[in-house]
């Protein structure tokens, strides 16, 4: 019997799908892109309803989320040029920020500011010895925290202090809370997370109104550090957002992803689109509480 070779070709190996897309055709959230002097305009034009009282907004967060670097893009936006008043540590692993500072934010020529103020903190950090104490955290969103106290990791600032405030007015009180998270932190289970939740779990007793920074996105995300434009198109980007919500607690809305200033010499227009777009929903929530009260 004779044996007949098939001509036809054999069957390739399946293969591979192709690599899913970093970035996504549309953006999953409407990018403020174009509006940097429409937002600026925003907060050269706003005045606080209520006489004497200046917005205060205080961020907290993990040892170098960039708090203190968050401070100085909002003031780079705002003045136009490269800014770096709020001292920043490149190398990090401890807090940098040790004490209670206020940052004004200068407007026009001397002497005359933004109606609204900076706080930072010393950092939250995973030991109990170390770090901002929760309680001080506390106590400055009541305004109890006199400007320039330096913080004690292992305790909390006592009432018989000269650094304590007995009898804060509104204009000392916290309006706004900013919880600063930096995007390529890996995982968010450990203890100092916990440290960020008991913060949020009083500020929502006080009816502290909060948003959250998404900071070093182009750090996080290659893509974005190509163009930053594709930040609300970036995949890992929104399942970060996602995941900063679903362990903290806030909804995705209240949580903007910036760029912060660091190598830069000049300004830029997106970069500051973002900061002005999280700087005027800070305003907005800010103003809404003190008329609340």
């Amino acid at each position: 019997m004779q044996n007949y070779q098939s001509n036809s070709p054999k069957p390739s190996p399946t293969s591979p799908p192709p690599p899913s897309p970093k970035v996504l055709p549309d953006e999953w959230r409407n990018g403020p892109w174009g509006n940097k002097m429409r937002e600026l305009q925003i907060v050269n034009d706003y005045k606080p309803f209520k006489d004497k009282v200046q917005l205060r907004f205080m961020l907290y967060g993990l040892v170098g989320a960039g708090k203190s670097s968050f401070i100085n893009s909002v003031e780079s936006a705002l003045r136009g040029r490269i800014t770096g008043r709020a001292a920043v540590d490149a190398i990090g692993g401890k807090s940098y920020t040790t004490s209670y500072k206020t940052y004004k934010i200068q407007k026009g020529g001397p002497g005359t500011h933004y109606p609204f103020v900076f706080n930072d903190i010393m950092g939250l950090e995973k030991d109990a010895e170390t770090g901002v104490c929760v309680e001080d955290v506390k106590l400055a969103m009541k305004g109890h925290v006199k400007d320039g106290y330096t913080f004690n990791p292992l305790s909390a600032l006592p009432e018989n202090n000269q650094q304590y405030k007995k009898k804060p007015t509104l204009n000392d009180r916290v309006h706004v809370l900013v919880c600063v998270i930096p995007g390529n932190i890996a995982g968010m289970q450990d203890d100092s997370v916990k440290k960020l939740r008991e913060v949020r779990l009083a500020a929502r007793e006080m009816e502290i109104p909060e948003i959250a920074i998404l900071t070093k996105i182009d750090d996080t995300c290659p893509e974005v550090g190509k163009d930053i434009r594709n930040v609300y198109k970036s995949k890992h980007l929104k399942k970060k957002i996602e995941e900063v919500s679903g362990v903290l607690g806030l909804p995705p809305s209240c949580i903007f992803p910036v760029k912060n200033y660091h190598s830069e010499l000049e300004t830029n227009d997106d970069t500051d689109t973002l900061i002005l777009s999280a700087l005027t929903r800070m305003i907005e929530y800010g103003e809404d509480f003190v008329n609340d009260l």
